[in-house]
């Protein structure tokens, strides 16, 4: 689903104007410490999944539902690694849709499931190291994140 029935009411109201939304990012990791990033085929730049936060839904539960209707996997959320925003989080997308986001960005792991791209939101994924990043076209947040995202892994003791 690429705009929540929420969402579209309010650009049918105010266009294509600024909205500032509430949104999720899951950082998923594997027992190799590789991270899931996957290209987004609106914009075409790879970034970690996730997506708005729907009225009275928990972030923590958003971020459970964007990844199982992203790629089709379940996640267990292992912690908050931050809260972010600001200029980097601003986009226009290629229907001239302008959002600014302020991102929970959680730390996961699969549950159950392979990462199946939805072939719509999600064209692609990989598993990535740390090194391995700089090699993708990313979103302009992502270099603000994944940094923050592999320190908070590094800690993990699970």
């Amino acid at each position: 689903m690429a705009m929540s029935p929420f969402l579209a009411n309010i650009r049918e109201k105010v266009g294509t104007d600024l909205l500032m939304l509430p949104s999720v990012a899951g950082f998923v990791f594997d027992s190799e410490g590789r991270l899931l990033m996957a290209r987004h085929g609106d914009v075409e730049l790879w970034a970690a999944p996730g997506g708005g936060v729907d009225p009275d839904e928990r972030p923590e539960d958003a971020v459970v539902r964007e990844l199982r209707e992203e790629l089709a996997v379940d996640v267990a959320v292992r912690g908050l690694i931050g809260v972010y925003g600001g200029p980097e989080f601003r986009t226009v997308y290629p229907n001239g849709h302008q959002c600014a986001y302020v991102i929970a960005a959680y730390g996961c792991v699969v549950a159950g499931g392979t990462p199946t791209p939805d072939g719509d939101e999600i064209t692609s994924y990989r598993w990535v190291t740390e090194d391995e990043i700089s090699r993708l076209s990313t979103t302009a947040w992502s270099p603000v994140v994944v940094p923050d995202a592999f320190t908070w892994w590094r800690g993990q003791r699970f």
